[in-house]
């Protein structure tokens, strides 16, 4: 039997935060009518991947009923970063759709799946197995950022999340903003929302003035934002970051 393929199925950035948003404002037609007719999932969290089928639904009919659409959540890490025992097979069992013959959507909680994202495994897996791999196109946090940013586009690194301890965090930064010196980098780095405002407390607290830093907050939301400025000038602003909305950090030394 051919395999179905993986489709790689982008999210809305807006983590729930506004559903009432028109998914044809950020959303391709073509994104939207696909989602629509699959009806096997692999998702990070099956309860908000049926709030946004439901979204699907008032502009493209479901091809099934939604209850009947099967979710299977992909396996969460150990908490703690504690060791885990071995979860191959729960991954491998993820494929099991595709390797039936069905298409198979792979959906992040926001923006494209595996980036900055664990169903990355997932999509490897596919590769080893045969598995067709199908991209669609929507946004990005990241790239949406950058471009906004008026920073380094040519050369740039996605660093992820920064140490929670504020010593080693403030270490990183130091780090990431020398090697952004260097090599004229722009650094791109996430946080948790609610940690938004203590990130943006620790890198004016340990970069350099003469830095540009950049703050991208609700990207493709209402009232999303994107301001670049020296730390020296962010230093005197007295902006405070919302603590429920995505926000993306980008800086270049």
């Amino acid at each position: 039997m051919k395999p179905g393929r993986l489709i790689l199925m982008p999210n809305t950035l807006d983590f729930g935060v506004d559903d009432t948003l028109d998914l044809r404002e950020v959303l391709p037609r073509r994104v939207i009518e696909t989602a629509a007719r699959l009806t096997h999932w692999a998702a990070e969290n099956a309860k908000t991947t049926r709030s946004l089928l439901k979204r699907v639904d008032a502009i493209a009919p479901l091809a099934q009923p939604l209850q009947a659409v099967q979710i299977a959540e992909l396996p969460r890490p150990p908490k703690g970063g504690r060791a885990g025992g071995d979860d191959s097979a729960a991954w491998q069992a993820l494929l099991a759709p595709a390797l039936a013959g069905h298409d198979l959507g792979l959906i992040s909680e926001a923006g494209l799946p595996a980036v900055a994202d664990p169903g990355a495994r997932l999509v490897a897996l596919a590769h080893e197995a045969g598995v067709e791999v199908v991209p669609l196109s929507g946004p990005s946090s990241l790239l949406l950022a950058l471009a906004a940013s008026g920073l380094n586009g040519q050369s740039f690194a996605f660093v992820g999340y920064l140490p929670v301890d504020a010593a080693a965090r403030t270490a990183r930064i130091r780090e990431l903003e020398a090697m952004s010196a260097r090599q004229q980098q722009t650094q791109l780095l996430i946080e948790t929302p609610y940690r938004n405002e203590a990130l943006r407390q620790a890198m004016l607290a340990a970069l350099k003035p003469a830095t540009r830093l950049s703050i991208s907050v609700g990207l493709t939301l209402p009232g999303g934002w994107t301001q670049t400025a020296t730390v020296a000038d962010w230093r005197a602003n007295r902006t405070t970051l919302p603590d429920r909305i995505p926000a993306v950090f980008a800086l270049l030394a």
